[in-house]
């Protein structure tokens, strides 16, 4: 046997050269060597021209990191002066909610296969909850759309919601215009789905698609209004197997409830339909609902005024966000912030006056 392969110190009794474990020379000093190892270094930054090139171009690296620069809120005025310099797309942005264990996921990725077979483009924003001590995403949408990810006209891109109220993210928004400029022409806004303060999605996309299920107790939630009379199509999801004729029973019970309610969209009559994600039933006719939607509401033009009043809304909530910004960085404020906190909880000032006290600094 070879210097540079021995046999070990023990062998089994009778371990002739049949044996099959071997003892391979090391490299001399490997571990010194090793820490001479240059490191790689930090990825170039990207000019506004670059960014703009790459996502036109749909560069899947380059996609990512401009929505990745988005999401920062270190560089703000860069995100900003990126997403002026965009071209605008042509997508049409549908948002979609529902309890959990609706199977929102699922039916995202048969939908997003489907519509990708006839020609389309796929991006999905998927919003994770997030964990209260990273502030990252804690499902993990990506993982559970295999198939769609694996689709090279389809794009996913998991986002943690930070905890904000409305099951989408602040920069939501922003990444939709992004994927749109890569050539993307069907968003699909899937959001955490904890409960009826789903809505701020409403806000922000052209159709808004509400998931139920049947025979666990949604039936319930199906009489109340709430996001209810937000959506432009309820879908009893899980149509299958056992479990049909409770879907079938639940979407004529909806349907009755729904005569009751203001459409959410004017001159457009909100069905409920059944699907299963499961054996694809009802998937297509889906694309054909949004698609009469689209007709419908263009002619109208409520699509038109439905997306300059989203940009009014966002105006708003960009006020909003930069008013905070300047609240909680303002030196006057930082510094006597951590004082009046703990007079609060000791109870020696009252609350309101902590506010009155903290926004004279601001205004000082």
């Amino acid at each position: 046997m070879s210097e540079d392969r021995k046999r070990p110190e023990w062998v089994p009794e009778n371990g002739g050269n049949e044996f099959t474990t071997s003892v391979m020379k090391g490299v001399e000093d490997a571990h010194h060597r090793s820490r001479r190892v240059k490191p790689s270094g930090r990825r170039r930054n990207l000019t506004i021209e670059e960014y703009v090139e790459g996502v036109v171009a749909d560069d899947r690296t380059t996609l990512a990191r401009a929505i990745t620069l988005i999401e920062s809120n270190r560089h703000i005025d860069q995100a900003q002066e990126l997403l002026r310099q965009l071209p605008s797309g042509n997508s049409i942005r549908i948002g979609i909610t529902g309890v959990p264990g609706a199977g929102k996921s699922t039916f995202i990725e048969a939908f997003g296969i489907k519509l990708i077979e006839q020609g389309h483009k796929v991006a999905v924003l998927a919003v994770d909850p997030s964990s209260s001590i990273s502030r990252g995403s804690v499902l993990g949408d990506k993982t559970r759309m295999e198939l769609l990810s694996r689709e090279p006209n389809s794009f996913i891109r998991p986002s943690p919601s930070g905890g904000e109220l409305g099951g989408v993210t602040r920069k939501t928004r922003e990444t939709a215009i992004v994927c749109e400029a890569a050539g993307f022409d069907v968003i699909l806004i899937e959001t955490v789905g904890v409960g009826q303060n789903e809505i701020t999605v409403r806000s922000m996309v052209d159709f808004f698609l509400l998931m139920k299920i049947a025979g666990a107790g949604d039936e319930l939630q199906g009489i109340k209004k709430g996001v209810m009379e937000l959506a432009d199509v309820i879908v009893i999801n899980k149509a299958d197997g056992d479990n049909l004729t409770a879907a079938n029973r639940a979407r004529a019970e909806i349907e009755q409830v729904l005569h009751y309610i203001n459409p959410a969209t004017k001159g457009w009559h909100t069905p409920a339909v059944t699907c299963s994600a499961l054996d694809g039933s009802g998937i297509a006719e889906m694309w054909d609902i949004i698609c009469k939607f689209r007709d419908t509401t263009t002619q109208s033009g409520i699509f038109d005024a439905r997306r300059r009043q989203q940009s009014k809304d966002w105006m708003h909530a960009m006020i909003k966000e930069a008013l905070l910004n300047k609240f909680y960085n303002n030196p006057e404020i930082k510094s006597a912030l951590p004082d009046i906190e703990q007079k609060i909880v000791k109870g020696d000032l009252p609350v309101t006056q902590a506010v009155r006290e903290l926004l004279k600094l601001l205004d000082s």
